[in-house]
């Protein structure tokens, strides 16, 4: 029980993550300035954020050593580099950027006395070595280490910052290096396969030009895991690894809870659920099948890592506990699937049932975008379900009988390609149509009917009052649309 209490806690380490992101070319400048020490010190309060945060010189010094440590130290041609520096430079750095050096040996501004340079922007090289700002000593070392024969050649290292900002705070995070390009753009893609923006593209997609029988089941499951995930954060309320020393390369769920990740768990469950539901029923190579089902998943979960949102434990957890839901679920789709097409009931419990977990869910933490998340998922499976309801009782999309399986994948065309993605783009701009006009209507009037305040509505879609309906609404509409009214449309436009 001990080593299993100690490999836990080497798996939160969040030196791990570090290691990790240095190995993949990612290097941080943990700079911090006095706008973001404020949102720092905001971030505190909020759900996963890092929980210590910057107070007074001694924080600093502290700060500055964890900075300079696991995954974060200067290179070997930042330390030739202070070598070929003479003090006399070192001074007019300090004077071109208004700082002047402080007795531990980080440069501070005197613009932002109340900031602080931490990690590249101290001196590891310990006493008398006096060091300039991190952006100058980063920007050198690159040139640095692209000095071949004597020709100066371009930097290696890239300075980005994260793509999206903080959906709590507006905080949009840090600037950080990147090595290695290919793996900035993977891992990128990766983590997007867990987005909003992948979810309201893939799932369609399968329904529209796949198998839609496969999709309604792959979606009810995708409901129930990012709900028990979403739900099993809130309980534990684990914090986001702490930065320095871990990279934050995305900040965009930095004020959510950690544990799990349900990134893993939806980059678990889809592939390897999409796998099993089409084994049998479409003729494929199953060993292609499961290794892409395996290369999905690994993307997924290492993706998070590179990211800094997750510990190696956060990860491995969303795993194993998707995999778990999966041995629980599968056997019982069929029972699910065919109460909600044939029973006269189902329409009413399974709104009931979507707006009670909702409801529940709301109740485990203060307002945070994980608990929107929450009701998004819910109201998506709710409209799919009572579609598929609707459609079954009218005769439409009727599913394959067995004499009519397995199926086999068509010849690829170019008329073929262009109707795939003509339904694509057609059903997703109707989707998209849906959910905003559905916004534009639903949130004034919840708030007239709860009588919530309309003068700062980032405000009241904070309120659980006004964001379960709405947004249990406005995505049970676009879920309805998907299953629904895009394939009459589809029929009507000859696109079936």
């Amino acid at each position: 029980m001990e080593k299993m209490k100690e490999l836990c806690h080497c798996l939160q380490d969040p030196h791990l993550v570090a290691r990790f992101q240095n190995i993949c070319g990612v290097r941080g400048t943990f700079t911090t300035t006095g706008s973001s020490k404020v949102a720092d010190r905001a971030h505190s309060h909020n759900n996963g954020a890092c929980h210590h945060h910057v107070a007074g010189e001694d924080d600093r010094e502290n700060l500055s050593s964890v900075g300079a440590g696991e995954g974060e130290k200067m290179q070997t041609a930042s330390a030739k580099l202070r070598r070929r520096i003479g003090d006399s430079n070192v001074a007019n750095n300090f004077k071109d950027e208004g700082e002047t050096p402080s007795q531990n040996g980080t440069a501070v501004s005197a613009a932002t006395a109340g900031g602080e340079r931490v990690g590249v922007g101290s001196s590891p090289a310990g006493p008398g070595v006096r060091s300039g700002s991190a952006q100058d000593l980063s920007r050198a070392a690159d040139c640095e280490e692209s000095q071949v024969g004597g020709v100066l050649g371009p930097p290696r290292s890239s300075k980005v910052k994260p793509l999206r900002k903080n959906s709590l705070t507006g905080d949009d995070g840090q600037e950080f290096l990147i090595d290695n390009r290919f793996l900035y753009y993977l891992f990128t893609f990766g983590t997007e396969l867990g987005n909003e923006t992948f979810y309201i593209i893939f799932f369609p997609f399968i329904t529209w030009n796949v198998d839609a029988f496969v999709s309604r089941r792959l979606i009810m499951v995708w409901v129930w895991v990012m709900y028990l995930g979403q739900c099993t954060k809130d309980v534990l309320g684990w914090s986001r690894p702490a930065s320095p020393p871990v990279v934050k390369v995305e900040v965009f769920y930095n004020s959510e809870y950690s544990m799990p990740s349900t990134h893993a768990m939806s980059g678990t469950a889809i592939p390897f659920a999409l796998y099993f539901m089409t084994y049998g029923r479409w003729e494929y190579p199953s060993t292609l099948g499961f290794i892409l089902a395996l290369c999905w998943c690994l993307l997924v979960c290492s993706s998070r890592i590179y990211m800094g949102m997750h510990s190696v434990l956060d990860v491995i957890a969303g795993f194993l506990y998707s995999i778990l839901i999966l041995c629980f679920f599968l056997p019982i789709l069929d029972l699910i699937d065919g109460f909600n097409l044939t029973c006269r009931y189902a329409p009413i419990i399974i709104i009931s049932l979507h707006l009670g977990l909702g409801l529940f869910s709301f109740t485990l933490d203060t307002w945070s975008t994980s608990r929107g998340d929450t009701a998004q998922i819910l109201g998506t499976g709710a409209g799919i379900a009572l579609a598929s309801h609707v459609n079954y009782h009218l005769g439409l999309m009727p599913d394959l009988t067995p004499d009519q399986l397995p199926l086999t994948m068509p010849a690829l065309s170019p008329s073929l390609v262009a109707v795939v993605m003509l339904r694509l783009v057609v059903g997703v701009l109707v989707l998209l149509a849906t959910r905003a006009v559905m916004k534009a209507i639903t949130i004034p009037l919840v708030c007239r009917v709860f009588r919530v305040p309309t003068d700062d509505l980032r405000k009241a879609r904070q309120r659980m009052e006004v964001e379960l309906p709405y947004r249990y609404i406005v995505y049970g509409t676009v879920g309805f649309n998907v299953v629904f009214l895009v394939p009459l449309l589809f029929s009507y436009i000859q696109l079936s």
